[in-house]
């Protein structure tokens, strides 16, 4: 099972002459499971502190032009987040794209509050869902970015039968306390980690550090993207993941 990750850049736009330099990486790749970073589309709307249903509505466009390239890859299985409406603000969904049909994952629910990450005024959802869902005959969890860093969620995941949680994620130049929490969600589930970033900066944005990573059932860092090579590409080794899950801490039993 051929998983890929990236660092895409910010402001990626479906069919412009940057997204056909990448779509050829992506062939060559012989991928069974794609991994993008979040939102991957336009520009990241979150770093404007007033919420605009213009500019939401212009992110929720670029989203659907998105999908229909993504769809032309004809990769198996592309797991990525977009913006959908719910009620008066956005949610931000995350889910996958396989066989030509989306399927929904999970709904973004921990969100940043600060300059250049003014999430909590764009996005909100009623969801709770933290269940894993199969893909490519892969039981997988999402953690949408500062979801990576509560632990519980992770642990739950290995709980509910999870063998590969991926980390969509549009975070800044600090990137050592993002990979830190995703070798502990490793490590806590017993799982493959996987993580894909945004990189570089918009007009009114903040800087997005990229280096996508991913991360062995047993939390050690396998391989890492990076400016010269945008896409990473590991094999999963589900017994692996399942001898690791019945060892310390991943045996342990929770109190509730």
């Amino acid at each position: 099972m051929r998983v890929g990750f990236v660092e895409w850049s910010e402001g990626l736009i479906a069919n412009s002459e940057q997204w056909f330099k990448l779509v050829g990486d992506l062939s060559d790749a012989k991928l069974d499971i794609l991994v993008t970073n979040e939102l991957p589309f336009g520009p990241w709307i979150a770093s404007a502190s007033d919420f605009d249903p213009k500019v939401a509505e212009h992110s929720i466009e670029c989203h659907r032009a998105g999908l229909e390239a993504l769809n032309r890859l004809k990769i198996p299985a592309v797991i990525s987040s977009r913006p959908v409406w719910e009620g008066s603000r956005l949610a931000n969904e995350a889910f996958c794209l396989e066989g030509g049909a989306i399927k929904h994952l999970h709904t973004k629910q921990y969100f940043p509050a600060e300059a250049g990450w003014f999430e909590s005024n764009w996005y909100a959802t009623q969801s709770r869902d933290f269940e894993p869902v199969v893909v490519c005959g892969v039981s997988v969890g999402v953690l949408l970015c500062t979801e990576v860093m509560f632990n519980e969620h992770a642990r739950h995941y290995r709980n509910q039968g999870a063998e590969l949680i991926v980390v969509p994620r549009a975070t800044g130049r600090t990137v050592d306390v993002f990979r830190t929490a995703g070798a502990m969600a490793a490590i806590v589930s017993g799982c493959y980690v996987v993580s894909s970033n945004r990189v570089g900066q918009g007009p009114n944005g903040p800087t997005f550090g990229g280096k996508g990573f991913a991360c062995a059932p047993n939390g050690e860092l396998i391989d890492m993207t990076s400016q010269e090579n945008p896409l990473a590409v590991i094999e999963l080794d589900l017994a692996a993941v399942k001898e690791r899950q019945k060892s310390y801490p991943c045996y342990v039993e929770e109190r509730f």
